[in-house]
């Protein structure tokens, strides 16, 4: 049940608010974990209760953990709840994944095997199980204290605005709000107009420029010009922007609906000036966990240069892995590691002696051709694609295929979108102007804006396709 689907914007999304807001406040947290399972039942019927069952046994080990006074046995019992977390994300993510090149292998060495059921993915098992690494790491560590109800943990976990793609929240963020926490007008008025923003961005933005994005990846790389295969590589660099923060958005929205703050998780990452400030920008939730539950017990910055270097490429190995069960995947992550380190070598010091803009570019760049890996179906054709874009044999400006994206609605799409990434750059002549409209129309109130956006969102929701989150594969 995706968020811009007409099934949750006119079915489930108001049938629980309402349900909620009428519910006494004692009786909220039920609530809230009734409707949260309920969607995600929608999804995926049966692995609700594999993680359900996961879930008492985390909360058990939890206590555990914190109850015992050895460490030893406290760092046996989180080494065997890690253990379960991370098989149950090895087998329903990474089984397939192996087993077809173990097959593939023993193909090409004239070797005989037998069959394999594919195993389904199921959505957000990735953000689940760190989130449950997340709550046993830290009350090990004494950051956190264990839940003082097992409802508690279960809600941690199922809230349905951040269950299938985030943000990463730590349990002892959450924990005061599970016991208290106040539903006020301001609150109401915030979440509806986060989540608006976040409605305007999917439909309006996202799933235009993945026309563009999606026609380009369906065809094969010898048969693209490089002008298309660059138009196409920027539309998907804009799609994956608007797609995964305008969910945030939506996310951080309907938390602030039921009373709950939760992290930001992007922060304009397009004018970041090198990798490394890309990486504070980007998905924010997952660079803190990355950084410590990864890289800093690896060794972080305490050991040898050369090892911490090692340690960035490890950590955004795992990540690009995390990520997906493909080698494009592991391949990305290498990539992002690899600059990080270049980052720390040279380019740091080199962006101060440069003018900003041509570091933005550059940055942008390099990221961009990095999405070249994320959304190439295989290496191969990631390999085409990058041969398409650098050969000037086909600097053609217009080509055949490029009649598919060529279409109002998409530059308007690519036009909106450059603009709202470059927002930070004007924002201060950009503000001054909206104060002399606002002034003008005795103040421009979250409620208009959020009716407005509504409206436009709505109209959209009602007449496009289908079209998952990207990050809901995950």
């Amino acid at each position: 049940m995706v968020f811009s689907s007409p099934i949750f914007i006119f079915g489930f999304f108001p049938v629980f608010f309402l349900l909620y807001f009428i519910t006494p406040s004692k009786y909220k947290n039920l609530t809230a974990l009734s409707g949260s399972i309920v969607y995600y039942f929608w999804g995926a019927p049966m692995f609700v209760f594999v993680i359900a069952a996961s879930l008492v046994l985390d909360w058990t080990l939890g206590n555990g953990i914190y109850k015992n006074p050895r460490k030893g046995t406290r760092k046996l019992f989180l080494t065997s709840a890690i253990i379960s977390n991370v098989g149950m994300l090895a087998y329903f993510k990474y089984s397939n994944f192996f087993v077809e090149n173990a097959f593939h292998a023993m193909d090409s060495l004239g070797m005989h095997h037998g069959t394999w059921a594919t195993v389904a993915l199921p959505i957000g098992i990735s953000f689940v199980v760190f989130e449950k690494i997340t709550y046993l790491v830290d009350i090990y560590r004494r950051e956190s204290a264990p839940a003082q109800k097992l409802e508690h943990y279960f809600l941690y976990i199922f809230l349905f605005p951040h269950l299938v793609a985030g943000p990463i929240i730590q349990y002892h963020d959450l924990a005061p709000k599970l016991l208290y926490r106040v539903h006020d007008y301001a609150g109401f008025k915030q979440g509806m107009f986060r989540f608006s923003k976040g409605l305007i961005k999917k439909v309006w933005i996202a799933d235009l420029v993945a026309t563009a994005a999606d026609s380009v990846f369906a065809f094969p790389p010898s048969q693209m010009s490089l002008s298309t295969a660059w138009l196409g590589i920027i539309a998907y660099s804009l799609q994956i922007y608007f797609d995964f923060s305008g969910y945030a958005d939506m996310a951080i929205g309907m938390m602030r609906l039921m009373g709950f703050t939760i992290p930001e998780n992007f922060d304009t990452p397009y004018i970041s000036q090198s990798i490394t400030e890309f990486w504070r920008r980007w998905h924010m939730s997952l660079g803190r966990w990355m950084k410590a539950y990864l890289y800093i017990p690896l060794g972080g910055n305490r050991v040898s240069l050369f090892h911490s270097y090692i340690n960035l490429v490890i950590v955004f190995t795992i990540s690009g892995i995390w990520h997906g069960a493909n080698w494009t995947f592991l391949i990305w992550g290498i990539y992002h590691g690899c600059f990080l380190v270049l980052d720390r070598l040279a380019w740091l010091k080199i962006s101060k002696k440069i003018p900003s803009w041509i570091c933005i570019i550059a940055t942008f760049v390099t990221v961009s051709l990095g999405w070249v890996l994320f959304r190439s179906p295989t290496l191969s054709y990631a390999v085409g694609f990058y041969s398409t874009m650098f050969d000037l044999h086909r600097i053609a400006v217009f080509h055949p295929e490029a009649a598919l994206i060529i279409r109002p609605q998409i530059w308007f799409a690519f036009f909106v979108g450059i603009l709202v990434v470059l927002y930070p750059l004007y924002k201060i002549w950009l503000i001054k102007s909206f104060e002399h409209l606002a002034s003008r129309m005795n103040g421009f109130s979250y409620e208009y804006a959020t009716l407005i956006f509504l409206l436009l969102a709505l109209s959209r929701v009602a007449v496009s396709q289908f079209s998952p989150f990207i990050y809901f594969r995950f």
